[in-house]
């Protein structure tokens, strides 16, 4: 791995157990340098005698990791050949198919794990596509990468590794529909976990630096940040006395006490239920009842007991450290990349996120919330507004100056790049006027062991290339990044990575509006319920609106409750909420307004 320790004061923090077993790693003679040159020949006959023991293993998929094939593929491609032939029934990833970049841990990493989960994903898609085919499915099958785009099956039985972490990826996409062209904050929550993203200028941030359980990911990313916070993260008191919430989760099975499907342990919809937050005949829109008599005896054994508080004020302290910790994630990928959060609005996504999302906004000061109708499927919404997309990557070390930068060697990888990225949206049946190239380099001071990827750079600019400009660029990317900029004395700029990202543009569906209704909710209101409001520190009856019958237009003040059948939104003190014409609900932190 890197030799850096994860975890800097834990002496007995050990790496993950590898993914592939010391036995069934095989050495093959062979050796191509930095600058692509062949060395040594590839032998063939240890690839022969490989296959033969991998064979005799059983295994089912081979990663082949050559030093420096990202400079010179010939001797991966030879061996992958080889391989195939002799075994044809395993899936075989060679690293300059998978990442051809520089870094080889990172790039040994990605391809393991892109041969580890490939015969998985392999084996799924063919039963997928015979189901749909057998059905008379007539459309387009897409598959959600991680990168915030789709592909067609075929793209990710090749490199399945760009699926790993799909799951929340379409959430950020999703925002845009709702932010525009501006900047936010897309988080959302649901029963086990929460994510929290950054997207500036309406284009969602990506990361090459992900993991998968500690192992390097290099693969363009979404850069999520996920924490063991959701409705069912289970409330525990650590060896110093300290209220804790979560990793652990209750699940949906047995899940929450109240659920009444043999959970013990307390957990945050159950601190939720015992607030007033919840209702006990509503969630789910009245088809699950909740117990809150079972909820208050396990906060009151478990939390309020041990730490020597009432109920209330344990389901409080319960309710506050999953805020704080939410909170904290969001300043992971916005304080810490150098955005403030106040400057953006958050959208909440996910059906337990909107009970906290006011008080998480408050916490950062940010003054704004949108609530999504279709909040508790944004993800879902989200894939429905994806384009194609594939991600390319060519190594290329050098000074970044006119008179040691190769401007034949670097326009020749530009097009090369083009060449595959048009012919893999071409194949996948975009026509091309949808292609739509963006460009970003990885720069770095000489010396510096870190890049820094340089997004929204034009061809015109690339090509060119216009150091000037694109150097301006990397220096404020660090500066925000870093807090600092080496633009002046002589530290020279070193370039790492070309990466180009190609887009097939997808048809969107619309966003349903409708026409202007009332200011006055007065047709929503169901009645009040006792919640307690964490400002006050007491309990108090608010009002409680219908969610599904709230119109553009309707204004209410908080403290409130508003509740639907997939979602329940806590509106409080000093916050204002207005539901805008696509049925989103629009939270104002009207003492932050003020406060301006």
């Amino acid at each position: 791995r890197r030799g850096i320790r994860e975890k800097l004061y834990d002496n007995k923090y050990l790496a993950p157990t590898p993914i592939v077993p010391r036995w069934l790693r095989r050495p093959v003679q062979e050796r191509i340098d930095q600058a692509g040159t062949a060395i040594s020949p590839l032998v063939l006959e240890d690839v022969d005698a490989a296959a033969e023991q991998l064979r005799e293993a059983g295994v089912e998929a081979v990663a082949i990791c050559f030093m420096h094939s990202y400079a010179n593929a010939a001797h991966e491609r030879a061996a992958a050949e080889r391989l195939r032939a002799a075994l044809p029934d395993i899936f075989v990833s060679s690293s300059s198919e998978v990442l051809p970049q520089v870094r080889f841990y990172e790039r040994t990493s990605t391809t393991v794990l892109n041969a580890a989960v490939g015969p998985i994903l392999n084996r799924y898609l063919d039963r997928l596509t015979s189901r749909l085919d057998h059905n008379g499915f007539g459309g387009a099958l897409l598959i959600m990468q991680s990168n915030g785009g789709v592909c067609a099956p075929e793209a990710a039985a090749r490199l399945p590794a760009s699926t790993l972490l799909s799951g929340p990826a379409a959430g950020p996409i999703a925002g845009q529909a709702y932010a525009g062209g501006d900047g936010y904050i897309p988080v959302d929550m649901g029963g086990t976990s929460f994510e929290a993203s950054m997207a500036r200028a309406g284009t969602p941030a990506i990361t090459t630096g992900a993991t998968i359980n500690r192992f390097a990911m290099a693969l363009p990313s979404m850069d999520i940040k996920t924490i063991g916070a959701g409705g069912g993260s289970i409330s525990w008191i650590d060896n110093g006395g300290l209220l804790r919430m979560g990793p652990q989760s209750a699940g949906a099975k047995p899940g929450p006490v109240c659920y009444g499907l043999g959970g013990v342990e307390p957990t945050c919809s159950d601190a939720n239920l015992v607030l007033g937050y919840l209702s006990e005949t509503f969630f789910a829109g009245g088809r699950m009842r909740l117990d809150a008599a079972a909820a208050t005896e396990a906060i009151e054994k478990r939390i309020a007991a041990p730490l020597g508080l009432d109920v209330t004020q344990a389901a409080a302290g319960m309710y506050h450290v999953m805020n704080v910790n939410m909170a904290s994630a969001i300043r992971e990928i916005s304080i810490e990349r150098g955005d403030d959060p106040r400057d953006f609005p958050l959208i909440c996504a996910g059906g337990a996120g909107a009970i906290h999302a006011g008080m998480i906004a408050r916490e950062l000061g940010i003054r704004e919330v949108l609530i999504p109708r279709e909040a508790s499927i944004l993800c879902a919404a989200g894939m429905l507004r994806t384009d194609l997309r594939h991600d390319l990557v060519r190594s290329y070390a050098t000074p970044f100056t006119a008179d040691r930068l190769d401007q034949k060697r670097l326009a020749g990888i530009i097009a090369e790049m083009q060449q595959e990225g048009r012919g893999m949206l071409t194949a996948e049946g975009i026509a091309a006027e949808d292609h739509r190239l963006t460009y970003a380099l990885d720069l770095r001071y000489v010396g510096q062991y870190h890049e820094v990827r340089v997004d929204g750079i034009s061809e015109t600019a690339l090509v060119g290339p216009d150091f000037d400009a694109i150097k301006e660029m990397f220096h404020r990317a660090h500066d925000r990044l870093y807090g600092y900029a080496l633009q002046e004395g002589d530290t020279m700029v070193e370039l790492v990575n070309v990466r180009l990202c190609v887009i097939g543009l997808t048809e969107k569906p619309a966003i349903a509006t409708e026409p202007a209704s009332p200011d006055d909710p007065i047709a929503a209101l169901k009645g009040e319920r006792p919640i307690y409001l964490q400002e006050r520190q007491e309990f108090a009856e608010v009002p409680v609106y219908d969610g599904d019958l709230l119109r553009h237009g309707n204004r209410l003040d908080g403290p409130a409750i508003v509740e639907s059948a997939v979602t329940t939104i806590l509106v409080p003190e000093d916050f204002g909420l207005l539901m805008d014409e696509h049925g989103t609900a629009v939270l104002t932190d009207q003492s932050a307004e003020a406060a301006r």
